[in-house]
């Protein structure tokens, strides 16, 4: 009941309340994108800055091609086709622009970032595109599910709490963490607005 009474308080954020989607084949193939560098996985957990509770979980999977796994979320872009809660097209730009979104004077962001092999970055990612839409109050139970069996994540539990994951994320061997303030205002539905008058690159 914790769990539910979370999230729910948190539906103006955006944990919870996705419905399922499936963009077409030539629109997820035109907005492919490979970052440079390392393969990572990227956990964000979006907290209270009053109560300090867990709002929302989010992964940022760099593998062959970056995506985001925003499970119930409601950030979108038009730019960006997404699949049952997996984005597509994620540049630089459009990570800014998740972070934005999430990231005002009631909440905070915590990035955490693991450099992985390119075969784990494959698995994490095949996982995050066949599970399925996120059911509401599921985002942090449907990231460690995906998790929680490759390869240097096997430690991590399996949680309804964004905070808890971000704790035992936080021992995983080599994570880099970093905290996201911003002062904008608590509505940030016009962040949407903004950002979508505004291409991915």
């Amino acid at each position: 009941m914790r769990a539910l009474a979370l999230c729910a308080a948190a539906l103006t954020l955006s944990a919870c309340g996705a419905e399922p989607v499936w963009a077409p084949d030539e629109a997820v193939a035109a907005a492919h994108f490979v970052a440079e560098g390392p393969k990572t996985i990227t956990l964000f957990t979006v907290v209270n800055n009053n109560s300090g509770a867990g709002a929302h979980s989010g992964l940022l999977i760099n593998a062959s091609e970056r995506i985001m796994f925003d499970p119930a979320g409601t950030w979108h872009h038009p730019a960006i086709p997404e699949r049952n809660d997996v984005h597509y097209g994620i540049t630089d730009k459009m990570v800014l622009f998740y972070i934005d979104y999430h990231a005002r004077e009631t909440f905070r962001v915590q990035e955490q970032t693991v450099t992985v092999s390119p075969a784990v970055a494959e698995m994490v990612a095949a996982r995050a595109k066949a599970y399925g839409a996120v059911p509401k109050a599921q985002c942090a139970n449907s990231i460690s599910s995906i998790l929680r069996d490759v390869p240097g994540f096997e430690d991590l539990p399996s949680t309804w709490f964004p905070n808890k994951l971000h704790d035992a994320f936080a021992k995983l061997p080599g994570v880099v963490e970093k905290e996201i303030r911003d002062e904008d205002a608590d509505n940030n539905h016009g962040v949407l607005l903004v950002q979508a008058g505004e291409g991915p690159k």
